[in-house]
């Protein structure tokens, strides 16, 4: 579960990151996650998602909300049977926790900073 977000940084189970992340559904953390371009997500950015077969991706956008998500990143996760929801970062962490305490097959993909 996630216990804290603030700008810049994430506590997840009682570990601090301050690298983006993804959490996969069965709570494997991918560490200082990178994209082809910093501020917009596209799908080669979500590929290891693709693989772990989550039911829902959440994509924490960024504190303000500054990263772009493709349209070809929804609709191709859709297409794979993946529910996609984007949030501010601080509303994906409350969506994420919501989700995962229903024992959904949840994932989260979020930007810390921006």
């Amino acid at each position: 579960m996630i216990e804290h977000y603030g700008f810049g940084e994430i506590v997840i189970n009682g570990k601090r990151y301050i690298h983006d992340l993804i959490v996969f559904h069965n709570g494997r953390i991918k560490d200082k996650w990178w994209r082809l371009e910093g501020h917009r997500l596209s799908i080669i950015d979500v590929e290891d998602v693709l693989k772990d077969k989550p039911e829902i991706l959440v994509i924490g956008s960024g504190y303000s909300g500054l990263m772009t998500v493709d349209n070809d990143v929804v609709r191709t996760l859709k297409d794979r049977g993946i529910d996609v929801i984007v949030e501010k970062s601080t509303r994906a962490c409350k969506v994420y926790n919501e989700l995962k305490m229903k024992s959904k097959k949840v994932a989260l993909a979020i930007h810390l900073t921006c």
